[in-house]
């Protein structure tokens, strides 16, 4: 059967801001959670004022596999009770790694629709379910750090960016640090997709999967991938018509991925015939410091020609 054309991209449903007292799950979809790390995340929760709940598999190891934490059907059932469960108003991802490619299909999605939008954040593996999240559920996501992960321990403007945009959204709505440059320079306008472009790249071609990006605006990064590997996971994305239609292009981190100049050259041999703005070092991902990034929401990419600062604008804040 021919898949139909989702047509253009549309703004996806919003969740609601947290505020004190809100409880949140914590899941791991992925990999195993280091326990000391854990710990030291849901401290900064509970400081935020908080009620985060721990899932009954976020401190497993798959018996055989253990790069999981769990097996595949135990990680979706967490994802799955977490959303279904009213009390819970987040969920929040412990830790990427590998693995969310294994379970996102044992989720209920329908069951997932009906329970509606809440946040639920994550980065690295985590943008297969993002791709869930918006394809088959209809939500709007963030792409932003986890719990138990280094940079959201260590790293305070990572840390008070994704508070705020939980707690303030509107606060929040341009992005981007000092270091983002225009590669081609121009403004674009479209509704926020993306993260790992390596997760993206084995979405493709999956059921469910994107099949093209008219209306959009991709935001990437990654980690370890050596440059010649970035150039064949762009041009499987841009062989495949995965990139078709795409409006503009926001880079992030590339962390371990080689000498960023060869990286720099990838990424403009590869996007800059595209005839689009293209942003990099925004800010988001691997890196030092990762601002939050709301998908599935319309939003304005700016790459001044004069070198004036770049920025991703959020048409509205990320949450009701």
């Amino acid at each position: 059967m021919t898949r139909q054309d989702p047509g253009p991209a549309t703004p996806l449903a919003r969740p609601a801001r947290l505020r004190p007292g809100s409880r949140v799950a914590v899941v791991a979809p992925s990999g195993p959670v280091p326990a000391d790390r854990l710990e030291e995340g849901l401290a900064v929760l509970r400081d935020w004022g908080l009620e985060p709940v721990v899932g009954p598999h976020v401190r497993s190891t798959h018996p055989e596999l253990d790069y999981l934490a769990g097996a595949d059907a135990e990680r979706a059932a967490d994802l799955q009770a977490a959303w279904c469960d009213p009390s819970v108003e987040a969920v929040l991802c412990a830790r990427g790694g590998f693995g969310a490619h294994r379970m996102v299909d044992l989720v209920d999605w329908a069951a997932i629709r009906a329970a509606g939008p809440k946040a639920f954040v994550g980065y690295s593996d985590i943008t297969v379910l993002h791709e869930a999240f918006a394809l088959r559920a209809g939500f709007a996501t963030l792409h932003g750090p986890m719990v138990a992960t280094e940079t959201f321990l260590k790293d305070a403007p990572t840390r008070e960016h994704l508070r705020a945009t939980l707690f303030e959204p509107e606060t929040v709505r341009t992005l981007g640090l000092p270091s983002a440059g225009a590669l081609v320079p121009g403004q674009a306008e479209g509704v926020l997709y993306g993260g790992c472009v390596s997760l993206l790249a084995a979405d493709t071609g999956t059921p469910g999967g994107r099949s093209h990006a008219r209306g959009n605006l991709l935001v990437i990064e990654d980690t370890g991938e050596e440059p010649y590997r970035l150039d064949g996971i762009l041009t499987r994305l841009l062989r495949s018509g995965a990139l078709a239609g795409v409006a503009g292009v926001a880079c992030g981190s590339w962390q371990e991925c080689g000498p960023y100049e060869k990286i720099r050259a990838v990424l403009a041999d590869r996007l800059g015939p595209l005839g689009i703005p293209v942003v990099e070092e925004l800010g988001f991902g691997h890196g030092a410091t990762a601002l939050t990034i709301p998908l599935g929401l319309p939003a304005l990419l700016d790459a001044p020609v004069d070198g004036g600062r770049c920025t991703l604008t959020v048409e509205v804040p990320a949450l009701l």
